[in-house]
């Protein structure tokens, strides 16, 4: 297969290779554990190439188009389907592409850092089955240009996630965790097919693109748009519907975990993109960005505050995930309150959406890391609870110092990545209403201290009788946190490169819904 050619059907590669190799891991893994974790690291670092090759694409050339089973597969519209856009359409613009880094970049990290971190669990083909499985989901969230492809892609992503959730377990808390979090998933997708049967049922279209050029803004419109914005805040973990959060990310896996995060935020991206793209001016913009405001002053407030008191250390990063979550939602909500007011999108709508696109990317990298860390510390002490911890700086020095790294990011700490973007939010979101910038601040001051007594507790003081045997994990979890530390740092130290490369190009493709539809039907 030569360069053009990978490059022209990469985002089909993106899908296919861990599908296949998802599929086969069953019948790998009876040759022998070498080749099946050499099975799945092989099928991880393909994909990730093959984002990197479609997210480069993409940024130098313009959003690419792919449709499946077409002679062309450039054409949104190809010659023979009567002008309509009827099969399946992957289309991806800088938006998707930086989801589609995000994704290669912590899924290679996880995979690494399973191959030592899982290897005492049983049943370890389901494991990497179910992983591959989650990680096509991912990806075609944030590819696909046709509302049901997405519902597609979010249950199997759901279903993945669910099992995944109960692997461990865990005297049948771990099932608890997985079937709440697989119930509440169903809700939510079923909201979703709803709505996408309210679009097909007006407009007789699937495609987001070919919607969005007919979208009249009806009152069945209004209620697709309620349903798509419940839905998937939910699956993003956003306050008053973050129930599920807490379970799910503190009974899962450590490494699992790092990647629930990023399937939460494939949601996330979800729900910007039915905002953006599907609704855009014909939206009543201020009343729904401050319903997206509101749900990230909540998910900020509640969450560290929810915080704060946890003794078990994945329940208390669970509950910082979602205080994160409402950063995001907070600096695009305000870049979609002044969509329609030109001036003030210039003066600073604008930076705070893309400080809050940054901080998705952020949030993903020191998250994972932090989840990481934790996943190392209780692969060592064998529990969770902080209050039986303590000392262990002493014996895993490298664990600790990735964890002060990712600490100091979530708590926007200069110079790590988590400074950079919550000082976009903090400049721009004041200007907007002061008031929402000090809660932002103070939050993190909260932040702060939270993490300072989660360092306290596990790694200062003598070292616990308990832990003398407990020593530094293998090379493999170091590797996969050391790739996640090195991005928190190299976006903390280089930020406005970033921005100016990835994250400018993401927020002027999400904001522009003329050129969105204009790539899709203009291929005709």
């Amino acid at each position: 297969m030569n360069g053009d050619l990978i490059v022209q059907n990469a985002p089909a590669l993106l899908i296919a290779v861990p599908l296949l190799a998802a599929f086969s891991m069953p019948l790998v893994g009876r040759i022998s554990r070498f080749a099946r974790n050499l099975w799945a690291v092989l099928a991880m670092g393909f994909t990730a190439f093959f984002a990197a090759v479609l997210a480069y694409a993409v940024y130098t050339t313009g959003t690419v188009i792919y449709v499946f089973g077409a002679a062309a597969p450039h054409l949104a519209i190809p010659l023979d389907s009567g002008g309509i856009p009827v099969r399946i359409v992957f289309t991806v613009d800088a938006m998707g592409a930086l989801m589609e880094l995000i994704a290669a970049i912590v899924g290679l990290s996880v995979i690494l850092y399973s191959l030592a971190g899982d290897s005492g669990r049983s049943r370890l083909e389901s494991y990497y089955t179910l992983f591959l499985l989650m990680i096509t989901a991912v990806f075609g969230m944030v590819s696909t240009g046709d509302l049901f492809n997405f519902f597609v892609f979010l249950e199997i992503s759901a279903l993945a996630s669910s099992a995944l959730v109960a692997y461990r377990i865990d005297h049948g808390r771990a099932v608890e965790a997985g079937i709440k979090y697989a119930i509440l998933s169903t809700l939510g997708a079923l909201l979703v097919l709803v709505a996408v049967g309210i679009f097909y049922g007006q407009y007789n279209f699937l495609n987001i693109a070919a919607i969005a050029s007919r979208m009249q803004y009806t009152l069945l419109d209004e209620i697709a748009l309620a349903l798509l914005v419940g839905a998937l805040a939910m699956k993003a973990g956003a306050v008053p519907m973050h129930f599920w959060t807490p379970d799910a990310y503190s009974m899962a896996p450590s490494s699992v975990t790092a990647m629930l995060v990023v399937t939460s935020q494939a949601s996330l991206y979800g729900l910007f993109r039915v905002i953006f793209s599907l609704y855009n001016i014909t939206l009543n913009a201020s009343t729904v960005g401050w319903i997206i405001i509101v749900l990230g002053v909540l998910s900020m407030v509640v969450g560290v505050t929810m915080a704060l008191p946890q003794k078990d250390v994945k329940r208390l990063m669970a509950y910082h995930a979602i205080s994160q979550t409402g950063y995001m939602l907070l600096g695009v909500g305000v870049g979609i309150a002044v969509l329609n007011d030109p001036a003030a999108l210039s003066a600073f709508g604008f930076t705070a959406m893309s400080g809050g696109i940054f901080h998705i990317f952020n949030h993903a990298m020191y998250k994972g890391l932090l989840f990481l860390t934790a996943g190392a510390i209780i692969h060592r002490v064998g529990h969770q609870d902080m209050n039986r911890m303590g000392g262990l700086g002493h014996t895993m020095p490298f664990t600790m110092v990735f964890f002060i790294i990712g600490a100091l990011a979530i708590a926007g700490i200069p110079p790590f990545n988590g400074f950079a973007s919550k000082l976009l939010i903090y400049e721009s979101v004041f200007l907007f209403n002061p008031l929402l910038s000090i809660i932002a601040m103070v939050v993190s001051v909260l932040t702060l201290a939270s993490f300072v007594k989660v360092f306290h507790s596990i790694f200062m003081g003598p070292r616990l009788p308990e832990y003398t045997e407990a020593e530094e994990v293998p090379l493999s979890m170091l590797v996969g946190m050391g790739i996640l530390a090195a991005v928190v740092i190299v976006f903390g130290i280089f930020p406005e490169v970033v921005v100016n490369v990835l994250i400018e190009p993401a927020a002027r493709a999400l904001v522009d819904q003329g050129g969105y539809i204009a790539a899709v039907l203009g291929g005709a």
